[in-house]
């Protein structure tokens, strides 16, 4: 099986960039700084090179690059080309990811991920919480060690671990799905994994944000006691849930903008129906950020509101114009964080490689993934009429890697001695997984004899499948089936006025489809001819008519 185009692209672009880096960081020369004094505030006539100063009640303001050691004053920027190759980490938070997070919510299968949606939500919640927490006790005993053996050079709290458990339990397993999709693999277990990737990195972001959240005080300095924890968690529900609320009321409205469009007419104008369904989704991150919520949690669920209710609703090239956008942002937004990553591991200035540090994090990867994947599926098997079988758990053990979130979690914060430690060795982590466990995907799926088996209907699903294709779909979209005959009779004015001519005429004709193919024509046309009856009895032509017409024919 040849590898998929993406990741083939991928791949290449980490090996270029990782020589560009190696000719950046040592094939030219650096600026020598060995003969000049650090200069002293006390001293300072003019405005410093590196810090905010009022000189002579003129401010001037610089960038804060970060505390750096004494031994280490004269080899600050070693030279201007490592600079300016290198990005601002915000970059990569506000403009790289929210396109990733978008199309995976925009291209979710929404149907094997609400199939398996309580599993999902077990793997990407309790999962993560408990994948932190392994690692980030793990670490903090490495650490320990590290003071034991003099190998560690500064400070390192309990708290730093825990946020290092937190952004390194990201997984990214874009180049096993992509596998997954070459081989039509058990759409089961592909819906595990993806949709444990997408809720994965919300879930981990905004874990980061709650833990940096809590700040210390007193005499347990960076201690995270019971009253730490049960605020991260309060910190935690609030920002999460009030993000999937706003990335969800923002697809709604966007829905009902493109609803109405017999007002608006933006059918007839597919560029600007396209640009209008691009902003409203920008916007969301935007309005998530400005309120103090994670604006990456609200594209998600944003992408995903937007693709079950929007797109039934933008006209044909709109829709074409919308996926093919999305798409392109997504490759160039993925590829090049990717080949930045062989940029950094040779421009980035800061490095601290601790091979103590490094082994016990590859292991506590491991460990943590581990105690994620095989007691909470022991859990969920105790209540799934389809198991989830033990191919499948060591192959989502095997699928654990991490990517693109756990760099940008991880590179957005250099400033300290245990943040520069923890980048560091995430990007080792980051090439290994998936040049390893990318690479020997395909070789896993065969050991472990993994095929297509029988889609999985869970309760929930059918509960809230029944709920939004009978009531959602009809207000929010023009599919679905017509709310006059979904809601009880006594209805009929309020659900005529509630659904869209188009959904009239998509429903009559299904029902004609089915009298030409149903064995009982006379009964299928019977109904169908029923419905047109039934349609008109309320006033409903089957043709578009503005929103006004056809409210003043249902009670007039």
């Amino acid at each position: 099986l040849q590898e998929p185009i993406g990741e083939l692209v991928k791949k290449k672009g980490l090996i270029i960039c990782l020589l560009v880096g190696v000719i950046l960081r040592y094939g030219i020369p650096a600026t020598s700084y060995h003969n000049k004094t650090p200069p002293s505030c006390s001293m300072k006539e003019g405005p410093a090179s590196t810090l905010l100063l009022n000189v002579s009640g003129k401010f001037f303001e610089y960038t804060l690059k970060g505390e750096i050691n004494s031994r280490e004053i004269h080899n600050v920027e070693q030279n201007d080309m490592l600079r300016k190759v290198t990005f601002d980490p915000e970059v990569f938070f506000n403009i790289l990811l929210p396109p990733i997070i978008f199309h995976a919510g925009y291209s979710l299968k929404k149907r094997h991920f609400f199939r398996n949606m309580g599993s999902i939500i077990t793997y990407a919640f309790l999962g993560t919480a408990i994948s932190c927490f392994v690692i980030g006790n793990l670490m903090y005993g490495v650490v320990k060690l590290m003071q034991v053996v003099g190998q560690l050079t500064d400070k390192f709290y309990y708290t730093d671990c825990l946020f290092f458990g937190a952004i390194i339990s990201a997984t990214d397993p874009v180049t096993v799905l992509a596998i997954f999709n070459e081989l039509h693999a058990d759409g089961d277990l592909y819906a595990l994994l993806f949709g444990e990737s997408v809720m994965n990195d919300a879930v981990a972001i905004v874990l980061s944000s709650s833990i940096v959240a809590y700040q210390p005080s007193g005499a347990n300095t960076h201690m995270f006691d019971a009253s730490a924890f049960f605020k991260s968690v309060g910190v935690f529900l609030g920002i999460f849930s009030g993000s999937f609320v706003m990335g969800a009321a923002t697809g709604v409205v966007t829905a009902l903008i493109s609803f109405f469009d017999c007002f608006t007419k933006l059918h007839c104008f597919p560029l600007l129906e396209t640009a209008l369904f691009f902003l409203m989704s920008w916007s969301t991150f935007l309005l998530a950020e400005a309120c103090g919520f994670t604006g990456v949690v609200a594209v998600l669920f944003c992408g995903i509101t937007q693709a079950h209710y929007t797109h039934n609703n933008l006209s044909e090239e709109s829709k074409q114009r919308s996926k093919q956008l999305f798409e392109v942002l997504h490759f160039l937004a993925e590829n090049f964080i990717f080949s930045y990553m062989g940029l950094a591991l040779f421009t980035f200035q800061n490095h601290v490689f601790s091979p103590i540090f490094i082994i016990g994090a590859f292991s506590a990867i491991f460990i943590g993934r581990a105690f994620n994947i095989y007691p909470l599926s022991f859990l969920l098997n105790l209540g799934r009429r389809h198991k989830i079988r033990g191919n499948f758990q060591h192959m989502m053990m095997f699928a654990g890697l991490r990517g693109a979130m756990a760099f940008a979690l991880a590179i957005r914060d250099t400033a300290t001695y245990a943040r520069q430690m923890m980048f560091t060795t995430t990007l080792l982590i980051v090439f290994f997984t998936v040049w390893v466990f990318g690479g020997g995907t395909t070789p896993m799926l065969s050991w472990l004899h993994i095929s297509k088996t029988k889609q999985e209907s869970a309760w929930l699903f059918r509960l809230w499948y029944s709920f939004d294709h009978n009531y959602l779909k009809p207000i929010l979209t023009h599919s679905g089936p017509p709310l006059t005959s979904t809601l009880p009779s006594y209805c009929g004015p309020l659900a005529s006025c509630l659904t869209s001519p188009q959904a009239y005429e998509v429903s009559v004709h299904m029902h004609f489809e089915n009298c030409g193919r149903a064995e009982n024509h006379t009964v299928t046309c019977e109904q169908s001819m029923f419905t047109l009856q039934k349609l008109s009895l309320y006033g409903i032509k089957l043709s578009p008519v503005p929103l006004w017409s056809w409210i003043l024919g249902i009670f007039f």
